[in-house]
């Protein structure tokens, strides 16, 4: 494999700045630096404040412990219902919101679940986020919750939807899942569906700079074979985040085919698109994806959905045997993670 970057014209892609692969490896190596005045939030700074391990499961079974007889009869299911593995962009789970379901105080109990499912440096965001994307309705009325099974159990877990919202909280229950199923994220900022290129104010965009990161660490070849000349897939809720248990045959290209400096890029990439998450979460999901192999992941990124034009790909997937992390970045932010330590 060379080690030579190529010129633009090798794959037919832009290039913002005659780096070679060398030298922006030894850039970005210093941390968030490159093109940080363009970011909101850098996760260098979340990883020192994690949140408690516990504190979201035991806010979860004070809020089950806490419902009326009427309550849980329109909340709570079995553990095994197939309710509990659904994941979608926009919707409710139980129908009704929060706002018509919980009282005030089982209200803030949702609430503090849910900030503490995230680091303290980025929770104040991820709230910014739920409130702006409710369109005008709020937390409470914009969200919706599910509890299957029961604390103290072994199986009890949390879940909670609304626009640009399915998170969950499992404690672990769910074997071999990383955060207990199927998650989704986005962000619309703004008032327009459709964002410029530039994403400004959006709190996940940090995650796509970060992963073009790596295609700019990449030589011509290695572009050509990342670069998929197309859309990404489609959105089709849970259909979206289909495992394949394949360790090849991804788009894209394998990571085990870069040089070992690449490699650690990705590692090092894997570890901030975690970042938001609480310390447990994201250390059980960095655990199962080096249980299947760093080097049977693949990038892609979808060069009909470049907006703005810029060689900055606001589409892009990573995607293993039991893994896909699948952000949308066109008109705005979509995010679907899966991640197991095997296929379902």
């Amino acid at each position: 494999m060379s080690h030579i970057a190529n010129s633009p014209s090798d794959c037919g892609c832009s290039l913002p700045s005659p780096l070679t692969r060398r030298a922006f490896l030894k850039t970005a190596a210093a941390g968030l630096a490159v093109g940080a005045g363009s970011r909101i939030w850098t996760p260098d700074s979340a990883s020192a404040h994690p949140s408690p391990k516990d504190t979201s499961e035991t806010l979860a079974a004070q809020l089950y412990n806490s419902l009326g007889e009427d309550q849980r009869a329109s909340l709570c299911f079995a553990f095994d219902h197939p309710l509990r593995d659904k994941v979608d962009n926009n919707w409710l789970i139980t129908k009704k919101p929060i706002s018509e379901t919980l009282k005030p105080d089982q209200q803030d109990l949702v609430q503090q679940i849910f900030r503490h499912l995230h680091t303290t440096e980025f929770v104040d965001r991820a709230m910014e986020q739920i409130v702006h994307d409710s369109e005008g309705k709020g937390f409470n009325a914009g969200s919706s919750v599910a509890l299957f099974g029961k604390p103290g159990t072994g199986k009890f877990e949390f879940v909670l939807t609304g626009r640009h919202c399915t998170r969950r909280c499992d404690g672990d229950t769910v074997a071999g899942a990383a955060f207990g199923g199927p998650i989704f994220y986005g962000h619309q900022a703004g008032d327009k569906d459709a964002e410029p290129a530039e994403h400004p104010g959006n709190v996940f965009w940090y995650q796509a700079k970060r992963v073009n990161e790596v295609f700019q660490a990449l030589d011509g070849r290695q572009r050509a074979i990342a670069l998929i000349d197309g859309k990404g897939p489609k959105e089709k809720a849970a259909e979206t985040v289909k495992l394949t248990g394949r360790k090849s045959g991804h788009a894209g290209i394998r990571v085990g085919d870069l040089a070992k400096d690449q490699q650690a890029l990705v590692h090092s990439v894997m570890k901030d698109l975690l970042a938001p998450f609480r310390k447990p979460d994201a250390d059980e999901a960095m655990k199962l994806v080096k249980s299947q192999g760093l080097e049977n992941l693949s990038l892609a990124y979808f060069k009909q959905q470049d907006v703005g034009g810029d060689g900055v790909w606001d589409v892009w997937q990573i995607e293993g045997p039991s893994m896909l992390w699948y952000f949308r970045g066109d008109p705005h932010v979509h995010c679907w993670v899966h991640i197991r330590d095997h296929a379902v």
